[in-house]
């Protein structure tokens, strides 16, 4: 059970960085929710109105179908087709209307064909299901358009954290604001200093700078870490690690020089750092995760 626990963290990590916009705007979560005799370690609501700018807003208030959208994930060894029905039954009585239902299931074993069979011929068109098996890795859903759209947005294999580093976008844009005036003042010695230094040339810079920055930043410094059961992937602009958990034995919680909080993971050959700071994770929950992952992995040598 603890790859479905590992997952649930996940899931409900990508609700709470937006990663389900695509199917709705998630606003409240709630953890180990009941319903009949299910319990759901996630439950998710919201609305597919929109969250942008004015323009966006006033053609949601007018247009967007303003029912509600709820997803629930809901985890266990082994799923049957009775149990199928039962979820979509106890669903269909709690929510109803016109709301739109998104089912996520996790089972340890493989899938059943039966289960497969039922899955994937759900009529009704307002529940949308899909069942992921950790012995398989395979998934599967039922075949309407709730159905689709979940297994696409349904990252359950794997979770990525990133987030925007203000600081090293700023060194990024300083960056490139110091070559553009550098190039100023070499066409300035050129003999054209009266034609350069206008407003709309320091204008023309500041906007190059803002746009060369980001490319700069997403090249140099962007940092994003994926992680599944097995290892993980440590992106650092261009420059990419990747590891498996097995090969460390600690882990612990590193502040560096600069007071960066980093997740520091040892072993015998090698010292490598996950900087939190960068990556939009809370300390605890990224220490508590990761050091779960490794004792699954030492357990299973």
């Amino acid at each position: 059970m603890f790859e479905l626990d590992l997952i649930a963290d996940l899931v409900e990590e990508q609700l709470i960085k937006g990663k389900f916009r695509w199917l709705a705007n998630f606003k409240e979560i709630h953890k180990n929710y009941r319903l009949g005799e299910f319990t759901f370690p996630i439950y998710a609501t919201g609305g597919l109105e929109e969250k942008g700018f004015f323009l966006s807003r006033i053609f949601s208030a007018f247009v967007t179908p303003k029912y509600k959208v709820h997803f629930l994930l809901y985890s266990t060894p082994q799923i049957d087709v009775k149990s199928i029905r039962n979820l979509v039954i106890a669903s269909k009585k709690r929510f109803t209307g016109e709301d739109w239902i998104f089912l996520g299931l996790l089972q340890t074993d493989p899938i059943n064909k039966n289960v497969k069979e039922a899955i994937e011929h759900i009529a009704d068109k307002r529940i949308g299901i899909t069942l992921y098996s950790f012995a398989s890795k395979s998934v599967i859903a039922s075949k309407n358009v709730l159905g689709k759209a979940l297994q696409k947005h349904l990252k359950i294999a794997e979770a990525k954290f990133e987030a925007f580093d203000l600081p090293n976008y700023i060194k990024s844009f300083a960056i490139a604001f110091f070559l553009c005036i550098l190039a100023l003042v070499a066409i300035a010695f050129l003999g054209n200093l009266p034609q350069i230094v206008r407003p709309e040339t320091i204008l023309g810079v500041a906007i190059i700078s803002l746009i060369g920055g980001h490319r700069l930043y997403k090249i140099q410094y962007h940092t994003t870490l994926t992680l599944d059961r097995n290892g993980f992937e440590l992106r650092e602009g261009k420059n990419v690690e990747k590891h498996d958990w097995r090969d460390f034995d600690e882990v612990t919680i590193y502040i560096t020089p600069k007071h960066e909080t980093c997740i520091r993971l040892r072993s015998k050959q090698k010292t490598l750092d996950l900087p939190l700071s960068r990556i939009g994770i809370s300390r605890k929950d990224a220490y508590n995760m990761i050091r779960q992952l490794i004792r699954k992995k030492r357990t299973t040598r």
